[in-house]
């Protein structure tokens, strides 16, 4: 295949938003901000969406779209003229965004003794407040090494192994 002329990073919450450019401002990722669509993180979650708003503004350039999700059952479908040169990759924070945030704290172990979800678990025991604000999360992980640890430390931990955060950073 050949190599991706753009590239689309598309996020599904604010949170994921404000980390994708944190990496992205401290070139910490494997593509440039120069290398994506309008040359910033996108937040759309919808394929119809997505063509009408961006792949309609295109011509031919083959397309790398990354979808930056906590779901593997969000159906995102292209339309049959995009098949060709879009290809999607998702990017799977499952079971959600807090655990970067419950690593970050060093919590993990009694996060997984008290068998909550992440988010109840944050707001319960950390009590960090609105931590799926973008706000939240530019001002908590304004340490991009601690945000790469916490990647690579969930990443560590998690049942999935690829189609992580972890594979857009840069080795």
């Amino acid at each position: 295949m050949r190599k991706p002329d753009l590239i689309a990073c598309l996020c599904e919450g604010s949170m994921e938003q404000a980390i994708m450019e944190i990496l992205l401002d401290n070139n910490r990722l494997i593509f440039e901000r120069e290398q994506l669509l309008e040359e910033e993180i996108l937040r759309c979650r919808s394929a119809k969406n997505f063509e009408r708003d961006y792949l309609n503004k295109t011509t031919n350039e083959m397309i790398t779209v990354y979808r930056i999700l906590d779901s593997t059952n969000e159906n995102f479908k292209l339309s049959g003229p995009y098949l060709k040169r879009v290809t999607v990759v998702n990017i799977i924070t499952a079971p959600e965004i807090e655990m970067l945030v419950i690593h970050a704290e060093g919590k993990y172990d009694d996060y997984s003794r008290k068998r909550m979800k992440p988010s109840d678990y944050v707001k319960q025991h950390l009590k960090l407040g609105k931590i799926k604000s973008y706000e939240f999360a530019k001002r908590y992980f304004a340490d991009d090494e601690l945000l790469v640890e916490a990647i690579h430390q969930y990443k560590q931990k998690s049942a999935n192994k690829s189609g992580t955060l972890a594979d857009l950073l840069k080795s």
